[in-house]
């Protein structure tokens, strides 16, 4: 074996050396029964980041507007502002305003709307931050895999 091509194989992670390996893993959500592309086909990630960084400064603007002026604790309003935001729309309208904003819908994995216990379990691991860093091969986040939830374009 050459040494650029395990190099190679490296840098572009497992993933590509077993696609190189002829190991085929389908689209994003094709094991969930969802599109390829289109309505109900798994959100990407680039649209995920951007719902939840105008969630987030949503959510500071109401901490530092309407809570508190104090820079010190403007960052743990804006996170309990963030968790009851979430809880409230995720567990009602299936969305927060950003996720609105980029046609982002949280659905339960069999397609209706997410109950409001999986949208409370869902949003306090998203407050954990680590759930969401950790993501199978869907793209789907810890938070989503342990409440049963995906995130699907609308």
């Amino acid at each position: 074996m050459d040494n650029r091509q395990a190099i190679g194989s490296w840098l572009s992670g497992p993933r590509a050396a077993a696609e190189d390996m002829g190991i085929d893993f389908g689209y994003r959500g094709q094991r969930l029964g969802l599109p390829e592309e289109g309505p109900g086909s798994v959100a990407p990630l680039g649209k995920r980041v951007g719902a939840i960084l105008v969630d987030w400064g949503l959510c500071l603007l109401i901490a530092y507007g309407l809570l508190t002026r104090e820079p010190a604790s403007v960052s743990n309003w804006t996170l309990i502002v963030f968790v009851v935001m979430t809880l409230i729309t995720v567990g009602t309208l299936g969305m927060t305003p950003g996720k609105r904003l980029f046609h982002l819908r949280v659905i339960a994995l069999d397609g209706q709307r997410l109950s409001f216990p999986r949208a409370a379990l869902r949003t306090l691991l998203l407050a954990l931050a680590i759930p969401p860093l950790v993501w199978d091969r869907d793209t789907r986040g810890l938070h989503d895999r342990l409440a049963g939830a995906v995130q699907v374009r609308t």
